[in-house]
């Protein structure tokens, strides 16, 4: 549907200054701090208890067929939120936003999966602000954080022995504790075959199927099965609390529980709908905290909270004033900022396949705005595939056994999408071209993008870019977003109407606008024949990733000599490893018309980088008609 740009011009050159120098706020980040402890009594400890890769999955959330008593009493005593997402649906894009208190799309190239982020100088870890006024801060054991950040100031001790009984007598803690047994691995054939049967296994027959999974029997035992590595969590969290108690610091504890990302089954990981993102999340405070809740015990909130909101929350726990480069809101404590309207999420590259996804979440409507739409929301990652379930849904696809949405998620997607996730909690019902929703549209739209200018999000610069990184991404002049997003959102809508624009911002002197012009010709595959000149020119582009990107293009315009010669040079000859990826993508992408390419791909099935490697391997398969080869086969 065509959209109205004006939107993206809402924000002013003055909010742009304002964010900038609110951004150079950071160069103080090593200042000690003074800061009051709350109510004037003793700090509270801090217990948080993670779990990887999960919704809500619980009882005390509404599932009747899971068998998780301890977190389910965690919640009668504490306060439940209904409404928590993490920023990203992966771990360590969402890890980031958790250790800075800031959205890692804002620092740098930390918002793809295991990047090194490129942050502000002298950022810490939040808990170096706890351990500044006193507290012992252990994390046991992961850490993930998608970034080189400053670990040395942030815990006293990261290992899998660290413990909160290791502290110095009478400091207050902050204790991590990860708990992997729900990750996504551990429903891999090799790794379920280890485990013990559960007290309260779930049968099979009995499970609910989201209407986007299809209803066979290895689906409804790797849901039933990961529904009983939910039960073994509870157990490990049940032992936990125990020792609080034999410790005898229950009520000295503030404890909360909470999952990482969504997950970890077919389109629900690594993907920006509430299966993704949404999240359990459960706080209780001892009787003598409960002056810094904003609920009596047992309370169930419904207002959006998300992962940038936790490092300023625990500061206000403990009676630390919040940095102010911290870009969340406390929602405990006495700073406690109040009911949020919104949660936003985003998607770049997972694993080994590119993308561009962001999202808002209120309490009712979720919306999701695809920048790279033709890419379906099903590509090949390979670790995903290890999945027996995710092997047979592509399977089943590729006969033609599909229909609706389980067929809908190995295809292109919409440009935009939103959906009433209370009437519709599998979110399969795209409401973005109904008549009567357009106000909410529109509303969602506007909030994704204020939310992408005022925090300066930096995945529009093409992975690899010497423009990545925070100080290049919050200058102006050197990422003019409020464009660069324009030619993003024109790009996506694929109208082939809007050709000679792309032309004439292949011509723009910044990087990041030619790459999104030269982007939205391969949107529009043979519709953009009328670029062909521009983008033979873009071959000889200073920018690899904008090569690449036309090179790509000319192979659906029909130029496919010039176009794979390009892209097999960058696969094999590309110092920047990024780089070698994106034209393995790009390779991917264009499936037999690749075939000329086979000996370069083969090639790259031995690069340094498994990125490559995962993505050249497939490939070659994909080539030579061979079946890959998944973990347990």
């Amino acid at each position: 549907m065509q959209q109205n740009h004006s939107s993206l011009r809402t924000l002013t050159r003055r909010r742009f200054v304002e964010s900038v120098v609110a951004g150079a706020g950071l160069a103080g980040l090593t200042t000690p701090l003074l800061a009051q402890v709350a109510g004037g009594g003793a700090r509270p400890n801090i217990l948080w208890i993670v779990s990887e890769d999960n919704n809500p999955y619980l009882g005390c959330y509404g599932n009747k067929l899971v068998h998780t008593p301890a977190i389910d009493k965690l919640a009668t005593e504490g306060i439940l939120y209904e409404n928590c997402f993490s920023q990203a649906p992966v771990c360590a894009p969402s890890r980031c936003t958790l250790i800075t208190g800031m959205y890692a799309t804002s620092c740098g190239p930390a918002e793809h999966m295991r990047a090194q982020g490129k942050l502000p100088d002298g950022l810490r870890g939040f808990p170096a602000y706890l351990r500044d006024v006193g507290y012992y801060c252990t994390n046991n054991a992961k850490t993930d954080y998608n970034s080189p950040i400053n670990m040395k100031d942030t815990w006293d001790e990261s290992s899998k022995k660290a413990h909160w009984r290791a502290r110095p007598k009478g400091k207050p803690f902050f204790a991590v504790f990860n708990h992997e047994v729900t990750h996504e691995s551990q429903v891999f054939p090799q790794n379920t075959a280890k485990y013990k049967p559960v007290a309260h296994p779930v049968d099979p027959a009995k499970v609910d199927l989201p209407a986007y999974h299809p209803d066979t029997p290895q689906f409804r035992r790797d849901r039933a099965n990961y529904y009983d590595h939910m039960s073994r969590l509870d157990d490990q969290v049940a032992k936990l609390l125990n020792q609080l108690e034999d410790d005898g610091l229950a009520e000295d504890t503030i404890v909360f529980y909470y999952g990482d990302n969504g997950g970890v089954l077919g389109r629900s990981k690594r993907f920006c709908y509430d299966s993704g993102l949404h999240v359990p999340l459960i706080v209780r405070f001892p009787k003598k905290c409960q002056h810094l809740a904003p609920a009596a015990p047992g309370a169930r909130l419904d207002a959006p909270v998300s992962f940038v909101d936790f490092a300023p929350t625990v500061l206000s726990l403990a009676g630390v004033d919040a940095r102010r480069h911290m870009e969340g809101h406390a929602f405990l404590g006495k700073q406690n900022a109040g009911p949020q309207e919104y949660a936003f999420g985003f998607r770049n590259r997972m694993d080994e396949r590119y993308d561009c996804v962001r999202s808002v979440r209120d309490k009712r409507y979720h919306y999701l705005h695809n920048y790279m739409p033709h890419m379906p929301h099903g590509q090949h990652v390979q670790f995903m595939f290890n999945q027996k379930s995710v092997q047979e849904w592509w399977a089943m696809y590729q006969a033609g056994k599909l229909t609706g949405p389980q067929k809908a998620f190995w295809e292109e997607k919409p440009e935009e999408e939103l959906y009433d996730v209370q009437s519709d909690p599998d979110e399969v019902k795209n409401l973005a071209a109904s008549p009567e929703y357009q106000d909410i549209l529109k509303r969602m739209r506007a909030a994704c993008n204020q939310h992408i200018l005022q925090y300066r999000d930096n995945g529009f610069v093409p992975e690899g870019s010497p423009l990545e990184g925070y100080d290049k991404g919050h200058d102006v002049k050197v990422y003019p977003l409020e464009t660069i997003l324009e030619v993003a959102t024109i790009a996506a809508h694929r109208d082939p109407a809007d050709l000679p624009k792309l032309i004439g911002w292949m011509e723009d002197e910044n990087e990041c606008i030619r790459y999104w012009a030269a982007l939205g010709c391969v949107m529009l595959k043979d519709k953009a024949a009328g670029a062909a000149d521009a983008l033979n020119k873009r071959l000889a582009d200073a920018s690899p990733q904008v090569r690449i990107a036309a090179a790509e293009s000319l192979c659906h315009i029909g130029q496919i000599a010039k176009g794979l010669g390009a892209l097999q040079e960058a696969l094999l000859a590309a110092a920047n490893p990024w780089v070698r990826l994106q034209a393995a993508n790009a390779l991917q992408n264009l499936g037999k018309t690749a075939l000329p390419a086979l000996a370069a791909i083969e090639k790259a099935r031995s690069d340094t980088n498994n990125y490559v490697q995962r993505a050249a391997q497939y490939t070659a398969a994909m080539l030579k008609g061979e079946a890959p080869k998944y973990a347990g086969d």
